[in-house]
């Protein structure tokens, strides 16, 4: 059996871009289980439509290539999980922006003044271009910098 690899490069962004309309904006309550060996993570996303889905994922490794198991639940079992998150939070606004082939993922933190970029690849080494609207808020790349790990930055 061969587990579902995660590929993806994240970056430090110093503002929200000036991007192409988004094909999708999702506004997304993310926790964490307390756990050491076991680090599980609730989310719930609503789309712009007003369609919520909740989901259970386990991600294991750091850097760019990750395991990462996700299963879709129920607003019932997230909300029984969510109150063990309480600590390990963070809120964003994802803004799904098309770029050719890629699908650039801009987390706009609402709970604090940050704002990161994601792209999955399709290998660790495979080049990223990056948009002409991105470009000018590009501070750096943040992918092995542990501060910047969405579990890093739950509080």
């Amino acid at each position: 059996m061969t587990l579902p690899v995660e590929i993806e490069r994240k970056y430090l962004l110093r503002a929200l871009p000036q991007m192409p309309a988004a094909l999708d904006v999702l506004e997304i309550d993310q926790g964490y289980l307390p756990g050491v060996k076991l680090l599980e993570r609730l989310r719930r996303q609503t789309s712009r439509d007003g369609t919520t889905r909740w989901f259970r994922t386990v991600k294991l490794g750091m850097g760019v290539e990750r395991i990462e198991l996700e299963d879709e639940t129920d607003a019932r079992t997230f909300e029984h999980l969510w109150l063990l998150t309480e600590g390990r939070r963070l809120r964003k606004r994802r803004h799904v922006v098309p770029n050719g082939a890629d699908h650039w993922e801009i987390d706009e933190f609402t709970d604090r003044p940050l704002v990161l970029a994601e792209l999955e690849i399709p290998r660790a080494d495979a080049p990223v271009a990056f948009p002409d609207w991105l470009r000018p808020v590009l501070v750096r790349e943040v992918t092995d910098e542990r501060e910047y790990t969405n579990r890093s930055l739950a509080r």
